[in-house]
């Protein structure tokens, strides 16, 4: 039986019919932003592996750091004990982040910082005495993850797990932020899309623990850009209403929208930060989920004393060891440059896409490029096109998008904007 049958026949992929798998391509090395195949082709990963391989893979710094550390302490348990590896990523994460989140808590993957983050805002509530804010506001159009109060938070009924909306915490849902990225950004609640939220507020005082958004960017929910506008008047709304705010920056966060984070288009500081993807810069899983000294404190002081959560693999060393390397990386590199690079490329060259019969809208912020078409895309088309083009792209809906990695050449980015654009076309 050959790799791929038994992948076929054994192993269960993301988000796919065990039944009828479809294609599938069997990669045996990657370096910098080339995927190498057994039949010995290879292709551009425009996806970042998921947006996270912001360095490109197999980064000879990070696999050193890993490297070291894997001779060292691969892994040891945070209960009671600390490490270096820890305290240098912290202490790294503390010189990008606003000064206001200065309370550090490692996890496991992006779906569990989600978690970890709806769980502080609960515990936080009864540490205040407000034991009855125990639901969540979100918009529409969201993903925050596959876990299972994380999925409660996703968009019920367009978003990939509105098969479980009957089954999940029932949660407010207010509309899609109306003005987009481009758009001026009207001042009036009622046009703005701030008057549904202050009225939800104003009504659920007493239930909502916090309101949890991707800022400026919805990824997995439709590549949707909107005003960062929303996210100032969100703030003042939340603090009118002792709602805390938690920002999912698990994939903006680390420079994807031409800023550090996404929250800095707006200049806002929410009380929860929730980060990974590229806090390792794509070669491990790791996650974190920042707060405040104040959120911090209080639920110290709380009935319970501690924060109840406690991955096994928490402050991995290992990943440890990557974060500070892929940071380190961020810092001595002129990421800014390069994203805005990227960005100026994509813009010129998605731009003929427009005009294409069957495309509904191109959009481009920072390493992010967007081709919506009008009806859904055949991610088989795209699968064939890998092999042709030597370009791997991953359509969803009627989304053909790309995340590419900050060190691709403008030869390597026209290569994938003219794979976008072609697969745009159905050659």
């Amino acid at each position: 039986m050959t790799p791929i049958e038994f992948d076929a026949q054994h192993l269960w992929h993301p988000y796919t019919n065990v039944a009828n798998p479809g294609p599938m391509h069997l990669i045996t090395g990657a370096e910098g932003v080339w995927l190498t195949r057994a039949d010995g082709g290879k292709m551009i990963d425009a996806m970042s592996s998921w947006w996270c391989a912001i360095h490109g893979h197999r980064h000879p710094a990070i696999t050193a750091a890993m490297q070291a550390q894997l001779d060292t302490l691969p892994h040891v348990m945070f209960g009671g004990l600390t490490h270096q590896p820890a305290v240098d990523l912290g202490q790294k994460m503390l010189d990008l982040l606003p000064g206001e989140l200065d309370r550090i808590f490692y996890c496991d993957s992006g779906s569990v910082s989600v978690e970890v983050a709806l769980k502080m805002a609960v515990q936080y509530q009864m540490a205040q005495g407000r034991s009855g804010k125990v639901e969540f506001a979100t918009i529409r159009g969201g993903y925050h993850g596959d876990t299972w109060k994380a999925m409660s938070v996703c968009d019920p009924v367009n978003g990939m797990h509105g098969l479980f909306r009957g089954a999940l915490s029932i949660q407010h849902f207010l509309p899609r932020p109306a003005v987009r990225l481009q758009d001026a950004w009207p001042e009036a609640p009622e046009d703005n899309g701030l008057a549904a939220l202050e009225a939800l507020l104003i009504e659920k005082e007493d239930r909502i623990a916090a309101l949890i958004l991707e800022p400026l960017v919805q990824g997995a929910g439709g590549m949707y850009f909107y005003h960062p506008g929303y996210l100032r008047g969100a703030r003042e709304l939340c603090d009118a209403h002792n709602v805390l705010l938690i920002f999912d920056e698990i994939a903006t966060g680390f420079g994807r929208t031409g800023k550090l984070f996404a929250m800095d288009h707006a200049g806002v500081t929410p009380d929860i930060v929730c980060l990974g993807k590229a806090l390792t810069g794509g070669h491990i899983s790791f996650a974190a989920t920042v707060t405040s000294a104040h959120v911090a404190m209080e639920i110290g002081n709380s009935e319970a004393g501690v924060f109840m959560h406690g991955p096994t693999y928490m402050a991995n060393p290992l990943a440890c060891a990557a974060g500070v390397a892929s940071l380190t990386l961020l810092a001595e590199n002129d990421w800014q440059t390069r994203v805005a690079g990227i960005e100026a490329q994509m813009r010129e060259e998605l731009a003929p896409a427009a005009d294409l019969p069957g495309v509904a809208h191109v959009r481009v912020l920072g390493a992010i490029g967007v081709i919506e078409m009008q009806d859904t895309v055949d991610p088989a088309a795209a699968h064939r096109a890998a092999v042709e083009t030597g370009v791997w792209l991953r359509p969803f809906a009627r989304n053909i998008y790309c995340m590419p990695p900050y060190v691709i050449s403008p030869d390597e980015l026209s290569r994938i904007t003219s794979a976008m654009v072609a697969l745009a076309k159905g050659d």
